[in-house]
């Protein structure tokens, strides 16, 4: 008899402050450093917080394509990204509020695989309908463009 997965669970999450800059955070049985640069603060050594919520988008995107296009039964092979955010730190400088920090962001996907152009884009289609950290920036505000290309 097949397991039946949970569709709605709730993510149990610790940290701990080290430092100015550096919050140590325990997620499953892992451990991620979120830090700043030492010119903040931080110590240097992992991504900052915004940092990693728009890199999210690149883990999220080689995750959910890769089920998209097996499900279509597509080869999209090694997944290799350029991405380009726009930031207003106006908000984190604490000059002024702001509403929507990132503004815009611009991705783009390079499939390895042997895919066609016209299958990429069908991946790419698919994985906009149910990666949830684009719907996140989506559902804020940002333009959110990501453009799926053959090597």
């Amino acid at each position: 008899m097949a397991i039946r997965q949970k569709t709605l669970v709730k993510a149990r999450v610790t940290g701990e402050s080290v430092g100015h800059g550096r919050t140590d955070i325990n997620v499953r049985d892992l451990t991620a450093i979120i830090d700043e640069p030492k010119e903040r603060g931080g110590t240097n050594l992992a991504p900052t917080p915004t940092e990693y919520a728009y890199t999210a988008l690149i883990g999220c995107t080689t995750s959910v394509s890769n089920k998209c296009a097996k499900q279509l039964g597509v080869d999209i092979g090694r997944l290799s990204y350029d991405m380009v955010v726009e930031f207003d730190r106006r908000g984190v400088m604490l000059m002024e509020e702001i509403d929507l920090p990132f503004p815009s962001i611009q991705l783009k996907v390079t499939s390895h695989g042997s895919a066609s152009q016209a299958e990429l884009e069908k991946v790419g289609a698919e994985t906009a309908k149910y990666c949830p950290v684009s719907k996140l920036f989506a559902a804020a505000g940002t333009k959110v463009e990501i453009d799926w290309e053959k090597a």
